[in-house]
């Protein structure tokens, strides 16, 4: 029986504690809604409640020894079915995301750093309008948080200031470096012609083709903003966080490389 004295122990520290477990699992909630494994992860959590039922309140020893032999290897299966999804949490988790975020805080604001993000963006967003005039692919990743360094080491590396007429020619349809991706961090080109993660859902159109699907795949495993131009229709997409928003305005692309929200 629990006494009225537990009441009075609650203090800050234990309200803390409730919010970071709200916290994480309405993050887990997300992430599993993202990736499309929200069954899956719906059915562990029905297991877990089976458990507590049966072993801890009615007490069934039979079948609660069977239940603790899953439980006891229940991590190791948690590993295996969501080991893409823990990966990215690492990710995340070492990308300093959560300090950084922090430390923007804190952070002056003023309009010098905002003038420094157009002046790296506008070039982007320029080149993006000119060759999808002209109806020339393009793919480019645009670093955010966590590191693409994976990626990079597979392209050749530029470490180029960015600028329109580069970004142009690198995706010029006679040029060695137009296949693969462009991968962009801060204000330089930090390497072209890289091979992307083609994304393995079922969803995605059949009309899309590989550069579609490599910048779904990159979005679902980082953090990055990948631009797309359809060689095809000449249209401009974005794809972010497992989303492809498709035929985007040059106006709309640049508020969202701009938009601290975003980041």
């Amino acid at each position: 029986m629990i006494s009225n004295d537990t009441f009075f122990n609650f203090g800050i520290k234990d309200a803390i504690d409730i919010l970071l477990v709200a916290f994480f699992l309405y993050e887990t909630y997300l992430l599993m809604k993202k990736t499309g494994t929200m069954t899956i992860f719906m059915g562990v959590l029905a297991f877990v409640a089976l458990w507590i039922l049966v072993y801890q309140i009615f007490e069934m020893r039979l079948m609660g020894a069977i239940l603790n032999q899953f439980m006891s290897v229940g991590f190791i299966l948690l590993v295996i079915v969501f080991q893409k999804e823990i990966r990215e949490f690492l990710q995340a988790l070492g990308s300093n995301k959560g300090l950084r975020f922090i430390a923007n805080i804190f952070k002056s604001k003023g309009k010098v750093g905002v003038e420094e993000d157009i002046s790296c963006i506008m070039p982007i967003v320029m080149a993006a309008m000119d060759m999808a005039k002209r109806k020339e692919g393009a793919l480019i990743a645009i670093q955010q948080n966590i590191p693409l360094n994976t990626f990079i080491a597979t392209g050749e590396l530029l470490n180029a200031n960015i600028s329109a007429r580069l970004i142009e020619n690198i995706f010029f349809k006679n040029s060695p470096l137009h296949d693969g991706a462009m991968i962009i961090d801060g204000k330089k080109i930090k390497a072209a012609a890289c091979i992307l993660p083609v994304s393995q859902r079922h969803d995605i159109p059949k009309q899309l083709g590989l550069r579609h699907r490599s910048a779904l795949g990159l979005s679902e495993e980082t953090d990055a903003k990948i631009i797309i131009i359809s060689e095809e229709t000449g249209k401009i997409s974005l794809a972010e966080a497992g989303q492809l928003y498709m035929n985007i305005s040059a106006e709309k692309l640049q508020q969202i490389l701009t938009d601290k929200k975003y980041r």
